[in-house]
């Protein structure tokens, strides 16, 4: 996938698997589930929350199994900047640490959201939320500019019906979604910038064909 290109990600628990390239697919079966997905050219990845750093079990099962790690929440909007202009990144910055300590690449989630939004984006609305949104991910993504290996952009924009989801987000214009979009792309021109949501593996459901087209 070229540095400019977008993946479509359907999210399934908390489980992730996409394509890599240049897989070495040589030598025998892997034994675990990470070198399994590598010979097909592909990652095995889990979402983490900061609770589970503490979790021995989780910590060793993650270590073994996964080259891909996902915050749960600590890179969300609302744990990013609780209030407009302060930046906190502790809590990610643990789970990254943890993961890239263990051989792993991470993936940032999210920074466009209709949920778990930072309080203050309630009081807004038109260009003063378009230009908060914009500046969040030019905040968020400074902090982590050639850190991770890709990023959950979007989250959850469409309905079920194919068409785009209510939220004040699509109130400020249909086009937040490529403003986002490229936002992100002007503030990190290496990370993989990918469109996530969940119901979308079926081809022929109407969501999925929303979000492609």
């Amino acid at each position: 996938m070229a540095a400019g290109a977008v993946a479509v990600v359907a999210a399934t628990a908390s489980v992730a698997v996409a394509t890599l390239a240049h897989a070495d697919l040589s030598g025998p079966p892997g034994t675990t589930l990470k070198a399994a997905a590598e010979r097909s050219g592909r990652y095995f990845g889990a979402a983490m929350g900061g609770d589970r750093l503490n979790d021995s079990g989780f910590l060793t099962i993650a270590n073994r199994e996964f080259d891909m790690m996902t915050a749960v929440n600590e890179m969300k909007p609302d744990a990013t900047e609780p209030n407009r202009g302060q930046f906190t990144f502790a809590a990610g910055d643990a789970i990254y640490n943890w993961a890239v300590q263990h051989g792993m690449r991470v993936r940032g989630h999210t920074l466009a959201w209709h949920a778990q939004q930072p309080r203050f984006w309630g009081t807004l609305s038109g260009s003063a939320l378009r230009q908060a949104m914009i500046d969040h991910i030019n905040g968020v993504m400074a902090h982590y500019r050639g850190k991770l290996a890709y990023w959950d952009v979007v989250n959850e924009a469409f309905a079920e019906n194919g068409g785009r989801r209510s939220s004040n987000l699509q109130s400020t214009g249909n086009d937040w979604i490529e403003v986002a979009f490229r936002t992100a792309r002007a503030a990190d021109p290496s990370v993989k910038l990918c469109y996530n949501d969940y119901n979308i593996e079926n081809w022929t459901y109407a969501k999925t064909q929303g979000v492609y087209n």
